[in-house]
Order: C-alpha cells, then structure tokens, then sequence
C-alpha cells in the first residue's frame, strides 16, 4: 500500500499539472465558486467558511477521443494511478493513465473459457490489493474477475444458501475485494445486508446487516390498522446500501439509505460490527439542517464513500449535490458542492474518489468526471487531521493555527488546539480552547486533570488548612466543656434549692 500511496501521490501531481496547462477543460477560478461552503457549529446553526475544494476541471468521454460516456456509474483507481470507469450504458470499462488525460484500453469484450464475451450494464468496478480487476456485471448477474488488461480470470455468480429466497436472482451493483480476497458486493434489492464471497467465490453470508427498530405504539398501531392502512405504511425491513469502500486494515465503509439524516455511513470490521465514531454532534448523516419545502425536501441521499487516509473518509450526496468530509472521531470537517449547470456543479452524482489531493467525482447525467483541487484552508484541515492521527500533536497545533487564521470562528481548530494541549499536559491552554471548541466530552477531561495538578501542587497547604481547621475544632470543643458549676444537667428548680440553702447558710453563719 506504501506503493500505492506514493505512486498515487505522483500521478496526483502531474494531472495539477495537466490541469493547468489545459489537458483537462479549464477549471474556474476560486472567486467564482458556484457553490455554498459552509459547517455547522456546535447548536447546529449553519456557518460559512472558505472553500476546502474549488472546482479545476473534468474530464469527459468527448475530450478523450473515445465518443461520450453514457449514464456512467462508477469508478476506481489501481495502484499505480490508472483510472477505471464503468462506462454502463455503452457496455464497456474505460482505462485512463494515471495523468487521466489519455485512453490506454477500452475493455468491451473478454474471452473466457473459449467463448467470448461481453457486458450488459456494468455497473460497479473495484480493484483489490493484489491488482485484480473486478467488475460488477449487473445484468449478467455476475461479477467478472480479471487482470487490469481484460484478461479474463473467473467468474463469481449464482450464489447459493439456504438463507437466499427460491429463485433468487443475483444483481450485483456494487463491489470492493479486502487484503484476504474477500468480495463484498451491494446487490439490488438486497435489503438483508451486503453479501460476502469467499476466497473460493462462495457465498458465506450478509455482512453489516442494518435492524429497522419498530417503536411499541407502532407495533400497538399496526395491530389496530386495516390491511390497507398496513399496506401504505412503511415497509419495516432492513435498510438499503448503496456504496462501498474499503481501509488498508480491512475495516470495510458503506453508505447507506437514511431517511432520518443521522447517519448513512459505516464502518464495518471483520465481524461486521459497526464502529464508527459520531463526533460532537451524533451524526454522520450528511447535512444537520434537513429542509422541510424547496425542491430537494428531506435528509441527503448518501449514494458513495471513498476512504481518503488517516482516517478521513467523504460521502457523496446525490439530493443536493454536496460532499461531506469527516475524520476518524465523526467531526464533520467541511462542506462543498451543488446542482446546478454551471461548471463545478452536480447534476446526477453517482461515485466519489480521491487522487492524491483531488477528489473526483462521476456524474452520470452529464456522463464526466468532475475534478475538484485543494485550497489553502482545505490543504490546512487534512493536514492538521492527519498529524493528530499519527500522534504529532506539536505540528498539528501550527497547522489549526493557520486555519484560525483563515476562519477565526472555526470551532473544530479550536478544539483541536486544546486537544494538543491536552495531550502535552497543558491543561489549563487545553480548557481555554476546548471551551472555546465547544467540546464539552474533552473539556470534561481538561479540567479534572487540571484540578487534580491544583490539589497535587497545593498539597501542603490543603494539609495545614485541614490541621489547623481540626485544632480550632478540638479547642472549641474542649472550651465549651469547662461550663458554670451550676450547670451540668440539673433542672432549673434544683439550682433554686441549692442557691438558697447557701443564702441561708451565710446568714446563720453572720454575727448579730
């Protein structure tokens, strides 16, 4: 993978280059965003920000040569930078070099076993660590397996098992493979989760299966409800996937339908258990705000994932044509994109990838790819991320710096400033900045370490404190001890008695 990343980074560098000499349709300059860019803060309140991401560019079937795509559906990269695209409604997988600005193979045909062959509808394209080429052949109802030069290697089809319904037809949409040649595929109309291949194409199971959880009032109303009531009621089954993709650990990140808005990521580990970090605000769901009128209604339709690095993954939302950026503990980093006809802007966005500092979108109604390059402020986030991540707090603190900078409202520097001083032992600098980030779970942490370094450094004299607090105790009491000899616990009728036998007393006593 150390391979992969530093030829990845290189051929990322040479299409800035291609970009800017005009290989690539020209991009627009970052006055001219045609989007909103925008994050949240702490009370959910929408707050704008520089741009992460600036278009700068596309790439199309037309400019290279090879006649328009049509209704593209996805797209991959090997590891040595060269682009695979699913070229669905013209049959066919496109090959570009790692510079994306020429054709190196048109893969439309293949022969397997003595027959020849060819696609119908491929729909989903993955390669895996070992640089096999896997092709979701949907309406062939297989995934084709082969060398990234079309030589054909097997097929993976016709799954079997008893938990499969009678008749069951196999649809594959989409595909990643893991370190061990595991295939994971989204199949349509597969709500029971995504189905696993083993390494000898068996099918073993359903993998992240996602549970509908059915309130007791609408298990209580559903009894009570007619048959056709029932019938217009939503369907209580497991949610849908729709994309995929996979770390260099095996863990595996699949977005998925979610009408609530709260979260339409996972991150799978080997068991399919989902361990994903929500950050401050609970959500991985896209957008925080979910309109309730206009024309894009309801929570963002998160249709892909890429796993960019240091555990920074973006969702690609096809609602409203935006592209959220988190790292690994859930915070939502930054916000771009949109619909729209102008250039930079979404019409039908169907899968996200990443190119060294690039990230590339496929649209498949206006059948190109859309390139998006880094600015200054996005360049600062994504570092500052990745240096927390491999524990260089002092350097990630310089870089959240810049960014405050930039954005002095940025809550998420802030807290990631206090984060760093937090870690260093500055405890008292980490609350200041936690508060000012709003993080309450690390400010919580700050400030029982800084009161216990107080307590620590003012042992001695809490001690005296106590000492002579107990000493002033003990003297009072003693002192309250030493009372009137006529009192002690005798009534008042006693003490009359006995001071007036003395009276009487001293009068006997007296001469005359």
């Amino acid at each position: 993978m150390k391979n992969r990343k530093k030829t990845v980074t290189i051929a990322s560098l040479i299409l800035s280059v291609m970009l800017m000499i005009g290989g690539i349709s020209q991009g627009i300059l970052a006055s001219e965003i045609p989007y909103d860019t925008y994050n949240y803060d702490y009370r959910e309140n929408i707050v704008h920000t520089p741009a992460a991401y600036v278009p700068d560019g596309s790439i199309s079937g037309v400019t290279l040569g090879i006649g328009a795509f049509k209704t593209p559906q996805d797209m991959c990269f090997s590891p040595d930078g060269e682009a695979f695209i699913a070229d669905t409604g013209n049959n066919r997988i496109v090959v570009l070099n790692s510079q994306m600005n020429k054709v190196v193979r048109v893969i439309d045909c293949f022969e397997a076993e003595g027959v020849e062959e060819t696609f119908s509808s491929p729909y989903g394209v993955a390669i895996s660590q070992n640089g096999l080429l896997y092709v979701a052949d949907s309406q062939n109802n297989r995934v084709v397996v082969m060398e990234q030069d079309g030589t054909f290697v097997k097929f993976i089809q016709d799954p079997q098992s008893d938990i499969l319904e009678e008749n069951y037809v196999f649809v594959p949409l989409k595909v990643t493979v893991d370190y061990a040649d595991r295939v994971y595929c989204i199949a349509k109309n597969m709500f029971e989760g995504i189905m696993v291949f083993e390494t000898d194409d068996s099918f073993s199971g359903f993998f992240g299966t996602i549970e509908v959880k059915i309130s007791a009032w609408e298990k209580f109303w559903r009894k009570l409800a007619t048959k056709e009531e029932r019938s217009n009621q939503q369907l209580y089954i497991p949610t849908e996937f729709t994309g995929l993709d996979i770390d260099q650990s095996g863990f595996v990140y699949a977005t998925n339908i979610d009408s609530e808005g709260v979260q339409a990521v996972r991150r799978l580990n080997p068991a399919g258990q989902d361990v994903i970090k929500k950050g401050q605000n609970g959500n991985v769901g896209g957008d925080l705000v979910i309109p309730t009128g206009g024309d894009y209604p309801g929570a963002s339709y998160i249709v892909d994932v890429v796993y960019r690095d240091k555990g920074i993954y973006s969702l690609l939302d096809s609602r409203r044509g935006r592209i959220f950026t988190y790292d690994h503990e859930g915070n939502l980093l930054y916000i771009f994109g949109g619909l729209g006809s102008q250039a930079g802007t979404f019409s039908v966005p169907v899968a996200i990838e990443s190119l060294g500092d690039k990230i590339l979108v496929l649209d498949s109604a206006r059948a190109e790819i859309l390139v998006f390059g880094e600015t200054e402020y996005g360049s600062l986030i994504n570092d500052a991320v990745a240096l927390r991540y491999d524990g260089d707090e002092t350097l990630a603190v310089e870089k959240w710096g810049r960014v405050l900078e930039l954005d002095e409202n940025n809550e998420l520097a802030n807290s990631g400033i206090g984060k760093a001083y937090l870690t260093a032992g500055e405890n008292e600098l980490a609350m200041k900045y936690l508060k000012l980030g709003m993080d309450r779970t690390y400010y919580s942490i700050a400030f029982k370490r800084y009161r216990n370094e107080i307590l620590k450094e003012n042992s001695g004299v809490v001690m005296t404190v106590i000492v002579v607090f107990v000493a002033a105790v003990a003297f009072w009491v003693s002192k309250k001890k030493k009372k009137d000899p006529y009192e002690g616990g005798m009534d008042d009728e006693k003490i009359f008695h006995q001071r007036k036998m003395a009276v009487s007393s001293s009068r006997t006593d007296s001469p005359g």
